[in-house]
Order: C-alpha cells, then sequence, then structure tokens
C-alpha cells in the first residue's frame, strides 16, 4: 500500500510540474471541467476548449451561442455563466489534455487537466493449495492473479491462527492499479483495485485444514462455570417447589370434625361405645336441660326463653368427673 502511495504522488508531481491537474473518471460516467480564472469576453474575445492541444470542442463568442464541433457534437456542452465543459460518456479514447483558451490577438490559458479514463477492475482470481497437511498444522500456497498481476505466497495455519511462512512482499503496482494480498485472522484477501473501482475476493484458509481443534484453558473454564451455574439454579428451583408443596398441605388439613353425640354418651365414647382420639385443640361440651323437680322457691317465676350455658375447657382425665359434678350441683 505504501508503494502505491508514493507512485501516486510522484505522478502528481509530474502533472503539476507541466501545469496540468489530474482527473480520474470511469468509463461511461460525464466528465466536468471547470474555468477557475476569471474571463472576460468582448467582440474581440472567443472562449475554445481544446483537446490535446489540437482538437477543437467548443466555442464561445461574445453575446453568442456556444459551438460544438463535428467530432463532438451531440456529446459537449458549455455553461455560459462559469464557462466549464461538460464530455458525456467518456470512453478510453478521450483520456488526454483538455485546456481552455481564450483569444484575443493572443492565447492565454485559463485551464488546464490531464484526464484519464479507466475500467472498473475486473475481480482478482484468488486460488489455495494445500502443501501439507497434519493433526496439528497445515502449510498453504495462495494465489492472487488478474491480467496484469500475479503474486503467490506461502501461509501456515495450526489450532489457534494463521501466519505468513515468508516475507515475500505480497503488493505490486502498474501505472495507477494495484493488487495487494493480506491476511486476517483465518482469512485471506486479495484487493485488486484503481483510482475509480475497488474489487475484493477472500478465502478462509483453516477450511483447506484438517486440524484438531484443542479447547483452550478459558474455554473449559467457560464450560464449567456455565455446567456449575445451571446446576445451582436447578437446585434453587427444586427447594422452592417443595416449600411451596409443604405449604399447600398444611393449608388444606382438617384439624377437628365435630361429632353428634346422644344423651348419655361421653365425648370420649363413639356411639359403638369404643374410645376416639380428639383433636388437642378440639373441645366438645354437652348441655342438657334439668330434669330434676323443680324448686318451689322459683317455681312461679318465669323463665327465660334463652338458656345459656358456660362450658369450661377441662382436662381430659377428669373431664367425665367434672360433668357428673356439675350435674349433681344442678339437681341440688
Amino acid at each position: 500500500m505504501t508503494r502505491v502511495v508514493l507512485f501516486a504522488l510522484f505522478l502528481f508531481y509530474i502533472i503539476e510540474v507541466q501545469g496540468l491537474q489530474s482527473m480520474f473518471l470511469l468509463r461511461g460516467k460525464d466528465l466536468h471541467l471547470d474555468v477557475k480564472k476569471f474571463v472576460d469576453l468582448d467582440k474581440k474575445t472567443d472562449l475554445f476548449w481544446k483537446f490535446n492541444k489540437t482538437d477543437y470542442i467548443i466555442k464561445l463568442g461574445f453575446n453568442s451561442d456556444p459551438v460544438v464541433f463535428d467530432k463532438y457534437e451531440g456529446r459537449a456542452e458549455l455553461f455560459r455563466q462559469n464557462y466549464s465543459l461538460l464530455l458525456k460518456s467518456v470512453q478510453h479514447s478521450d483520456s488526454g489534455d483538455y485546456t481552455a483558451v481564450t483569444i484575443s490577438g493572443q492565447e492565454q490559458r485559463v485551464a488546464e487537466y490531464k484526464v484519464i479514463v479507466q475500467d472498473p477492475v475486473t475481480p482478482a482470481d484468488l486460488t489455495v493449495h494445500l502443501v501439507s497437511n497434519s493433526s496439528d498444522s497445515c502449510n498453504l500456497t495462495v494465489t492472487c492473479r488478474t491480467v496484469d498481476f500475479n503474486i503467490s505466497s506461502s501461509f501456515r495455519c495450526d489450532a489457534q491462527h494463521c501466519s505468513h511462512a515468508d516475507k515475500k512482499d505480497l503488493n505490486t503496482t502498474k501505472y495507477v492499479s494495484s493488487l495487494k494480498v493480506y491476511l486476517h485472522q483465518d482469512t485471506i484477501f486479495c484487493n485488486h483495485s484503481n483510482q475509480v473501482s475497488w474489487n475484493q475476493t477472500m478465502k478462509v484458509l483453516k477450511s483447506y485444514c484438517d486440524i484438531k481443534t484443542v479447547p483452550s484453558g478459558a474455554t473449559i473454564i467457560a464450560a464449567s462455570t456455565s455446567v456449575l451455574f445451571f446446576l445451582t439454579l436447578f437446585i434453587i428451583i427444586c427447594v422452592i417447589m417443595k416449600c411451596k408443596g409443604r405449604r399447600g398441605n398444611e393449608e388444606n388439613t382438617i384439624y377437628a370434625v365435630p361429632e353428634e353425640i346422644t344423651p348419655g354418651q361421653t365425648q370420649s365414647q363413639t356411639p359403638s361405645g369404643h374410645e376416639s382420639c380428639t383433636s388437642p385443640t378440639s373441645t366438645y361440651a354437652l348441655v342438657e336441660f334439668h330434669t330434676g323437680q323443680k324448686s318451689t322457691k322459683t317455681e312461679n317465676i318465669p323463665q327465660p326463653e334463652t338458656v345459656y350455658a358456660q362450658v369450661d375447657r377441662a382436662a381430659k382425665p377428669n373431664s367425665t368427673v367434672q360433668q357428673q359434678t356439675h350435674r349433681a350441683e344442678e339437681n341440688q
């Protein structure tokens, strides 16, 4: 790339010494050339655009329309406001020197250009040849060629990267076009360019090798960390689900179910006469109306329709005894 820049600078230096301004143009495009010096046309002064000092393209006189000469009729135009020239659809035959001059007794140059018409560059032909191959490395020869250029170089690839096997110059220049070959990571690039176009061809070198890739230490650590993370996450999810299951069972548990007790049956017996277990948090009480004789003191006192009873929770072993004592006190 450095040689291309130096060559271009040298070319521009030669052109500037000759007093010409260079212009590169893609074939088929329109050429636009300006007059940068002051021009004052009068009855005795005319403006001409010329090609290669001998061919006249167009003429402009004082208070008259531009006149296009036969060779350029239909292709050339001149703009009166700034005297610039437009040449349509340039071809390789249009490459050369263009000059704008005013003639008034003598000729004076007011604009000079060197025009170079170029074609788009063609894609480079990039080939990769496998020289040798083993389980851990391979050697390759890369060739990049066009009509005007041919570059070949050797490369070596292992499991980690590819590198140049020689120090051969991979840049070449011919006039104003160039060819460059360079390696980026595992891919080889071949660039063909000129001043108006650019084309690139590329291939992956490792695809031509049969190299067994060995996992690096960083890869192993990353894989182990990922496995440990997902395992920890799975354990946490299992613990959370188990805790939710326990809470659901506690909310759906029935601690006590009241049963119907017939008169004369204690709360510690079932209708069949067998003892049954009761919940320590449930309290059952049997309230019965007194069936004994009424006291003479309270015979004439009207009784309220609502009967209230106070139920005391007694200890389990003495529940039957306390009920019998309570009944005896009511009978008295």
